[in-house]
């Protein structure tokens, strides 16, 4: 389970302005009309293609718990993807994102100063060009750990440091457990 990269889908997935389709069929026709044929979602979804023409003209209505979860994973990353660019380039540009976290956190700072790490309930609106680099490494492709280390950097200048008003000589925030984590537009 990927916790920040599920986070940031899910932020972006508040601003569709239409609800995905809900039942198994509807799902397998959009998926169908995206990827132009069924052999493409039956490999996709690792299903035979005579299943994914029975799901389209609804002689199976209930799929398996393991299906239906694919099944809604891959409606949900290809649903208004213009909608989703939109949203994120907001964020990335003017809104910034809010982060939302009760985790353990820890950092580095100079010899004499309280590092120990402690649960901290923060709720940080994150500028603009901390959005972007979020959305770009997700994009790239890149792992939760470097999702995570980009987080922790932008709550270190924004919380920790306050913009460099304060706490100069703190030099690494990091998260060591998380109980919650949500993202918000």
């Amino acid at each position: 389970m990927s916790m920040f990269g599920d986070g940031l889908d899910a932020a972006v997935q508040k601003a569709f302005t239409r609800p995905a389709p809900k039942s198994a069929g509807a799902q397998m026709r959009y998926l169908v009309k995206q990827l132009k044929g069924t052999k493409a979602v039956a490999q996709m979804l690792r299903i035979s293609q005579r299943t994914v023409e029975r799901y389209v003209k609804n002689q199976i209505k209930k799929p398996r718990p393991d299906l239906a979860a694919r099944l809604e994973t891959e409606v949900k990353k290809r649903w208004q993807p213009q909608v989703r660019a939109k949203a994120r380039e907001k964020a990335a540009s003017t809104d910034g994102i809010v982060i939302d976290t009760r985790a353990r956190m820890g950092y580095t700072a100079p010899i004499g100063s309280t590092d120990q790490d402690r649960i901290r309930h923060l709720t940080v609106a994150l500028p603009p060009q901390y959005a972007a680099r979020l959305f770009e490494a997700q994009e790239a492709g890149a792992s939760d750990a470097r999702l995570q280390e980009i987080a922790a950097e932008a709550l270190k200048e924004t919380y920790f440091q306050d913009g460099g008003t304060r706490a100069g000589s703190l030099e690494e925030v990091r998260f060591t457990d998380i109980e919650h984590l949500e993202f918000d537009l």
